[in-house]
Parts: C-alpha cells; structure tokens; sequence
C-alpha cells in the first residue's frame, strides 16, 4: 500500500473480533471512491484517485482494474443530496487514467431502495466507463423486497445460485460471492451452504500457484460485529482459500477503507461513491455521515489494481474523486448525525409506537393487549425491512425514512423479529 495513503494497516489480528487495538482508527483511509487495481508479479496495489494519471500510468502490470462499490442510486438525504453526480465523477476520474483498465468490479449496493429506475440511472453513468466489461455482486440494498430476482435479471445472467459465479483473467481467478440474502436475526452476512460447496467445487481445479480475487459486498473478515460488519460462516471459505500462495479480497459494505493481512490472505474494503460511514465504534451506530460539503468528495473514491505475473500479490491503489481542502485533510469525518428520534408520542392512531432510531428499535421490547396495533417508524437515513423471526406475521416492504409499517397481532404469545438488512436489529413484541 501506498506509505502517503495508508501509513497504518492491520497486520495482525490482537483480539478475537480480527481487530488490532492499537491501529485500526489508523488504518482508514478517508480519500476515494473506489480503487484502482494493479497485479504486479502477483503483488495487488492500489493508488487513490487524487493521484495523477501519470501516477497511474505508471503502475504497469499484466492486469489492470478498477473497484467501485456503494453507489447507492436513489439517496438524496443531507450526506449526498446528488450521489449519481458523485458516480459521475467517480467514472470520469477512471477514465482520466493514463491506463484503462481490464474490466471494473462494483461491489454491491447499486441503488438504494433496488427501483428499477435507479438501477436504470446506474447503467446508464457505469456504462460511460471506458472498460470491456462490468463485474456485480449485491449489496444489501439490491435485493429489498424481491429477494434479489431484479438483480438477478439485470446482472445475475449466467451465475450460480443466488449469483455467485467465478471466472479467469490474466492468469488471476475471481470468484464473486453474495453474502447478503438469507440473514439470521442476530447475525452477520451470510455464504450459506450451498454457496460454501460451490466455491469448494470452483477452486478444486486450480493450482496452488494461482492468484485469487474473491470480491462480495460485505466483508469477510469482521471488521465491526456490533454493527454487522462481517460475515458469519466467513471461516469455512477462508479455510478453502488457505492453499493458495496468493489471495486478495475485496469488499464494499462499510464506505472506507481498512486493509488487514493474515497469512496469505490480504483484505481490503474500499469507499463508497455516495456517502461516508463513521469509523468502527466512533458513533452510536452505522449509517450515512454528513461532512463539510467541501469534503465531500475527499472521503468517497473508487479502487484500481495491476498484477504481475510470477509476484504474490496484486498492487491495489485507492483514489479519491477530489483532495481534502487545505487544513481539512488531518481531520477525521465530523458527522452532523440528526437528533434523536426516539423521543416521540408511545401511541400512533391508536397503534403502539416502536421507533427506529441508530439502527436500533426503541423499545427493544413491547407489551400491547391482544388485538392490539404495532407501528415501526423509521428515522433512520437508511431503510430497514421488519421481518418475523419466527414467520408470524408477514414482512414489511422496505421502510424509507419516515415510513410506516402498521400490523395487528390477535394471538397472544412473544414475536420475535428483526431487519433482515441489517440482522444485528432485534427486537420483540409481547401480546398479552
């Protein structure tokens, strides 16, 4: 990594959460929209896009491409009221390189509420790169409501399951992996059985030798685990990788950059190009995080990489749509979050009150008499999708700021639910 970029990277892992104590505030970079990706001698380095197409051009290899990840087409909160503006230039910042780039990966969360016009308004500004081919997986956000059947439809033609699919470049294998369907409440991404002997069947017929890119949307590592930031059955694919002599994985999710490496694997988790995220446990919860709007295009970027034939690892650059303004750049993101929401009227129309507020549901736990109305209110910056843990009742549509989801529950007993976007979000209702 580039020492002007990323002075401080997670080498070793000191606790059992996978996160070095003494670096991991350290180890984010605020600077980009995505990443630029270089493969030299095997080495996987990446630049930031504030850097010149000079610079770029400079990072030969026998593979060059480009990351970009967290689009989020449909937001127009304060953090970004224009995030396809941003996308925009993200995409003319790639193609103002002096290399053009193999082929782009987009690791997930293409829209934001999964509307066939904001996947539209996507395609439309990613297909202005100048690249041969455009790589998906989805987020979270690109399989509200349908579970997943739209993207599929849209990007998914001639993948495996619910679009995992692997394929060769160069001598390097990619293997694409989606880990946000089928969450259990409490839990964190999620491979699935299925998924897990898939890729056991992908890699059984490549050497040890051979370079290997896994990219998914949620890390494979965990990064945060008190805000989902990881996915559960992660071991049981990292285990299969172990063999290799060189794997880079590449991920979205959490809009910054953290870098960790442990043994033969290198993790590396790149910007967003719509908003930022508060670094792990700065902030009472995940989420959009509103900053000067004159830093705003310092803290979002894209990622390229260059490989090497004959070399370990693959050269991955890190870019920024715009440099900090002077005397910002030391500065870590300051978030204007909103004021609680929490505090509001317990009954609705006749309806208890649960309150969304910080990825959390307020109360936690709530009595009502049999017969009695529920309503979930959301006041967070994101949607959430209130879904029956054990299948009682049927699930909400997704649930935009201030939207509503009102249910009746006639038989007495404890429901237990939680988001099935953001798992880490439980709660239950109590019918007496």
């Amino acid at each position: 990594m580039d020492p002007e970029i990323m002075t401080d990277t997670i080498v070793h892992d000191h606790g059992e959460d996978g996160i070095d104590r003494r670096g991991f505030l350290k180890c984010m970079a605020w600077a980009g929209t995505g990443a630029l990706w270089v493969m030299q001698s095997g080495v996987l380095r990446s630049m930031p896009l504030t850097r010149t197409p000079g610079d770029v051009a400079a990072l030969k290899g026998d593979l060059f491409f480009a990351q970009i990840s967290d689009s989020h087409i449909g937001f127009s909160k304060e953090a970004n009221p224009d995030v396809t503006a941003t996308l925009q230039a993200a995409v003319d910042r790639l193609n103002g390189q002096g290399s053009r780039p193999a082929f782009v990966l987009h690791t997930g969360d293409i829209s934001q509420l999964s509307k066939p016009t904001e996947f539209d308004t996507a395609d439309q500004v990613i297909k202005g790169i100048r690249t041969e081919r455009v790589f998906y997986v989805p987020g979270e956000h690109d399989v509200l409501g349908d579970n997943g059947k739209q993207y599929l439809a849209r990007y998914g033609r001639k993948t495996r399951g619910d679009g995992w699919y692997s394929f060769d470049h160069s001598g390097v294998h990619f293997v694409g992996l989606v880990n946000v369907l089928n969450l259990k409440p409490g839990g964190l991404g999620s491979l699935g059985a299925e998924q897990l002997a898939w890729l056991k069947r992908d890699l059984a017929g490549h050497s040890a030798s051979t370079p290997i890119v896994v990219f998914a949307h949620v890390p494979l590592w965990t990064v945060y685990p008190d805000w989902g930031w990881g996915t559960d059955d992660s071991e049981q694919a990292l285990a299969l990788l172990k063999r290799f002599g060189s794997v880079t994985v590449l991920n979205g999710h959490i809009h910054q950059v953290m870098q960790k490496v442990e043994g033969n694997v290198a993790f590396h988790t790149a910007l967003s190009t719509a908003f930022p995220q508060p670094a792990p446990g700065t902030a009472p919860s995940p989420g959009p995080l509103k900053v000067e709007p004159a830093r705003l295009r310092s803290l979002l970027g894209l990622a390229s990489v260059t490989y090497h034939q004959g070399q370990h690892s693959l050269a991955i650059v890190d870019q920024a749509l715009a440099p900090a303004p002077a005397g910002m750049a030391a500065a870590a993101p300051v978030g204007a979050r909103r004021d609680s929401f929490a505090a509001g009227p317990a009954v609705v129309g006749g309806a208890r009150v649960i309150r969304i507020d910080n990825f959390s549901f307020l109360p936690p736990e709530l009595h009502v008499p049999r017969g009695g109305k529920v309503m979930w209110i959301n006041g967070d910056d994101v949607p959430h999708l209130i879904v029956s843990a054990d299948q009682r009742f049927r699930p909400s549509s997704a649930l935009d700021t201030n939207d509503q989801y009102t249910l009746t529950l006639e038989q007495p007993g404890t429901y237990p639910y939680f988001c099935s976007l953001h798992p880490k979000m439980t709660g239950r209702i109590v019918v007496q």
